[in-house]
């Protein structure tokens, strides 16, 4: 595995950082080029047959619409060093998704992806792919900012286009991501229309491009703890919502806590995923007035709460974190079921 970035591409404005000039479009690296994918024959052979002798990192995200369980998976991104391949999902149907899977499954290959939760969901309940070996990097940016001794407030999850924005990890104004939105609420079928548009393919290309070299930024800041952290965290996020009735027993096996992380006498917690069943009419007691039953429990505890919302389900909630933690959450979820009123 590379330690050092690649060199950063991009036809995006620059931000510079305090006393930087900002770059202007001769300094600028030639893009990677865009490779629309249809068939499976036309993805990079290491890729379709992953190997422990040839690991290597991708960047990776998916679009479509209402994009969970119930939505349409249509795109999906990977971001090589050399090439950007939209895999058409579309145009490709199941045949070339299901010839994914075994790369999307390997712990040899990386997939470097920004919230993985939803993408996850729509893989494994469309495709039925337990999307595994992830490095989320709004995970990655929440562990560098408790190492460096910022606490994250709650619920204060960054952005994609906030991760861009930091100069630290790579300084781009990333405007096309609003317009993008903007479409997308006018029209929600807007990654299902075929041919692909040159907005589109531009879009999709973009959230991928930079993966790998704010990858290679992070890699350098965490230390071991965080490490370890930032992959079973990853594979928590990626069953977040992929509820099974086996307790994810088919999915691969969470990460050990590192032999000389147990040595220095300071082990961390084993962390779990816990997914809490609501009873009928008793979501509003749980999230309480304006959201504060749920922002109290949140701020009790050292866990992360999830919630189904809109896309779901929204029956359950799912807790991450420590073991302790979990538990604690847990018992004042169900105390909160149990209030004649809010609080």
């Amino acid at each position: 595995m590379a330690s050092v970035p690649p060199p950063l591409q991009t036809h995006l404005p620059l931000s510079p950082g305090p006393g930087e000039k900002p770059l202007n479009h001769e300094t600028q690296l030639p893009l990677a080029p865009i490779r629309i994918v249809t068939h499976a024959s036309q993805l990079p052979a290491e890729f379709l047959q992953p190997s422990a002798e040839r690991p290597f990192v991708i960047g990776f995200d998916c679009e479509g619409v209402d994009l969970c369980r119930h939505g349409t998976l249509c795109i999906m991104q990977l971001a090589f060093p050399d090439a950007i391949y939209l895999v058409d999902a579309i145009q490709g149907g199941v045949m070339l998704i299901n010839a994914c899977k075994p790369a999307l499954e390997s712990s040899y290959i990386t997939k470097v992806i920004h919230d993985c939760k939803r993408d996850s969901e729509a893989l494994y309940f469309q495709f039925g792919i337990k999307l595994n070996n992830v490095v989320d990097t709004q995970i990655a940016y929440s562990l560098i900012e408790e190492q460096e001794g910022r606490k994250r407030l709650i619920d204060d999850y960054i952005s994609f286009v906030g991760l861009l924005a930091d100069p630290r990890y790579c300084g781009i104004s990333y405007l096309e991501k609003e317009e993008v939105r903007f479409l997308l609420r006018q029209d929600p079928n807007f990654w299902t229309y075929r041919p692909l548009s040159e907005q589109m393919v531009r879009a999709a290309a973009d959230d991928v491009r930079f993966l790998l070299y704010i990858y290679y930024k992070m890699m350098e800041k965490l230390n071991q703890q965080s490490l370890w952290s930032l992959a079973v965290r990853g594979a928590l996020y990626c069953r977040c919502f992929c509820i099974s009735d086996n307790n994810f027993a088919d999915w691969p096996s969470l990460p050990p806590i590192p032999d000389n992380l147990k040595v220095e006498g300071n082990a961390p917690e084993e962390e779990i995923l816990s997914v809490l069943d609501v009873p009928p009419g008793k979501m509003g007691r749980v999230i309480g007035r304006r959201g504060s039953s749920i922002l109290s429990i949140k701020e009790s505890c050292n866990a992360e709460i999830f919630m189904g919302s809109d896309k779901g389900p929204p029956d359950k909630v799912f807790i991450i974190g420590p073991v302790k933690q979990v538990r604690k959450a847990e018992a004042m979820l169900r105390g909160k079921m149990m209030d004649v009123q809010y609080y």
